[in-house]
């Protein structure tokens, strides 16, 4: 296990680096702290941001200091937390492969020496690990992405992709949770909105939770859409034990 450092990043701010390696292993130990020191609740303490392998810690210093901050994690980044046995979310993500709401899929095929149908298949085939949210609120930059489907980024960025668009981007896959210019290969469309200012959580899910892509027709999509719109809808959440 590599050694875990802690360093300053402005006045009011500390970052813990817990490796070099993007990892689902370093992740789920980042995941895993966040969830102890929400439980320790420590005074000053404002904001946690994990990333792919580290975590930025935001906190008052009129309230506790860097060095008394940093011995308090110290202490607490020897406790042995089992991460291997945490249980986490899956989201189940509704998403409207190709056509209008895919733009990008031939393309996306054609890159991989595969049909349509091919690659719908193997996008939706497992779980992806939310490593970070970052770029744009609720914007998750998911790992595991096979790699028969990598597609480089498009030439020429869109001006303009919208709200709900799934896409692929080199070795990453994600969706966009607001309309924004973007140079992802398109394959899809989800009506979930993965972030919404008038929810009381306005990001619909963390770092940590994993995300399944579900495969809908354009008529369920538009049946989810209509839901979405009148509030109706609740998104279908797994557990697993990671």
């Amino acid at each position: 296990m590599e050694e875990v450092k802690i360093s300053t990043a402005g006045d009011s701010a500390l970052l813990i680096e817990f490796g070099q390696e993007i990892s689902p292993e370093i992740n789920a130990r980042i995941t895993a702290f966040v969830h102890l020191l929400k439980a320790q609740r420590i005074e000053g303490v404002q904001d946690m941001i994990p990333a792919f392998t580290s975590l930025l810690i935001n906190y008052d210093p009129r309230v506790v200091n860097y060095k008394t901050l940093t011995k308090r994690l110290q202490k607490l980044l020897k406790l042995d937390v089992n991460e291997e046995t945490s249980t986490s979310r899956v989201f189940e993500i509704p998403v409207c492969y190709g056509g209008e709401y895919g733009p990008d899929i031939e393309n996306i095929a054609k890159n991989a020496g595969l049909t349509e149908e091919e690659v719908i298949k193997i996008h939706s085939s497992k779980d992806y690990l939310i490593y970070m949210l970052g770029f744009l609120p609720g914007f998750s930059y998911l790992g595991g992405l096979d790699e028969r489907i990598h597609t480089p980024r498009l030439a020429n960025p869109r001006i303009r992709i919208p709200a709900g668009s799934v896409g692929i981007g080199g070795s990453q896959t994600g969706i966009y949770p607001l309309d924004s210019p973007g140079g992802w290969q398109l394959l899809g469309l989800t009506p979930v909105k993965t972030y919404d200012p008038e929810r009381e959580n306005p990001i619909l899910f963390e770092a940590g939770d994993y995300i399944r892509f579900v495969p809908v027709s354009e008529e369920e999509y538009l049946k989810i859409k209509e839901q979405v719109e009148n509030g109706t809808y609740e998104c279908i959440i797994h557990t697993k034990e990671v």
